[in-house]
Formats: C-alpha cells, structure tokens, sequence
C-alpha cells in the first residue's frame, strides 16, 4: 500500500510539471500542403493525416526539455490528380519511406499580442524525408482558440536536399527543387 500511494504522489508531481499536447486528429481543419511551380502553372496536394505532439517540463508554457515529434502521411497527399499522386508517391517511394517526420525541439518562443493568446516560435530539429535526414529551423506560432491550440508554419523544401529528383511534366518542363509547405493543425492536451 505504501508503495501505490508513493507511485501515486509521484505521478501527481510529474503531472504538476510537465505538459503534453498532442495532434487533434479528429479536427477537422486540420491540414498539410504542400506547393510546387512549374513553369507558368502551380499545382498543390494536401492531407489531413498528420499526427504528433509538443512536451516541455516545468509549469511555464515551454519552460524546459522541450521536444516535439510532428508526421506526415506522404501516401495520403492528393494533388486532386490521380496520376499526377501515383507518380508523386512513386518518386517520394512512400513504399519505402512512408513518412515525413520532424523531430525536434523549442528553440524560441514569445507572446505575439498584450493578451497571451497567440505565440511566435522557431524550432530546430531534424526532417526525415525519402530516407534522408537533415537539420532545419522551422519557423510557426501558436494561436490559442478557445482552450484549443493551433499550431501554424510555414516553410520550404529543396528536392535535392532529400535525394529526391525533381519529376518532368513533359520532355523540357521540369517541377521546380523548391517546395512551399504549409502546416496548420489542432492540438489537445493529454490528460
């Protein structure tokens, strides 16, 4: 009995200080999109199925330890072209490599406006992508909706950067080595 109670009082004090949010997956609004140019003409693909959480220890929003793991279901992006994603999933090798994952930590973070309702950020961490592994510092904010966070970022991709070959949509036209991303996705906190 002594133990449980001390088991107990323990995973209170962890509780106390430390802090879990996970990816909503049931919200709807939640999105990755992805933008690629070709010469005169864009065209984009998007998902729904990204999953992940943010953990920091400490009472203070993010205080310390921070560490967060975001994931991308690369075989789910849909462009609204069947061809165009069957040949995207080919080159990606989503058979292979079936993910995209950043893992990563908190770099910075701070209130945007005088009400602490929305924060600007930057973290670092490593992007896995078609095998390949690289560091980045991706940029987003934080925007408390209600006692919903929404986490938003935006950044870009080289191509080559994850060995991945820019794909021709004719003979001479070639996609473009630089992605434009677009995360935006709900989180709940762990009970």
């Amino acid at each position: 009995m002594r133990s449980y109670l001390l088991a107990v009082v323990l995973c209170h004090v962890i509780a106390v200080h430390a802090d879990e949010w996970q990816v909503d997956r049931g919200a709807k609004d939640n999105q990755v999109r992805f933008t690629s140019q070709v010469v005169g003409h864009s065209f984009e693909g998007v998902t729904q199925k990204i999953d992940g959480y943010i953990y920091w220890e400490g009472q203070k929003l993010f205080e310390k330890n921070t560490q967060l793991l975001f994931e991308v279901e690369l075989n789910s992006l849909d462009s609204g072209v069947g061809k165009r994603d069957r040949d995207m999933y080919e080159i990606l090798q989503t058979d292979k490599w079936p993910k995209a994952v950043f893992k990563g930590e908190i770099a910075s973070c701070e209130p945007i406006d005088s009400m602490v309702t929305a924060y600007r950020g930057t973290v670092k961490g490593r992007m896995s992508l078609h095998g390949v592994e690289r560091e980045m510092e991706v940029p987003g904010t934080i925007v408390m909706e209600g006692d919903r966070p929404k986490v938003v970022s935006s950044f870009t991709l080289q191509l080559a950067d994850y060995n991945i070959e820019a794909p021709s949509l004719v003979a001479f036209v070639k996609v473009s080595q630089e992605i434009a991303i677009a995360v935006s996705c709900y989180l709940k906190r762990v009970q």
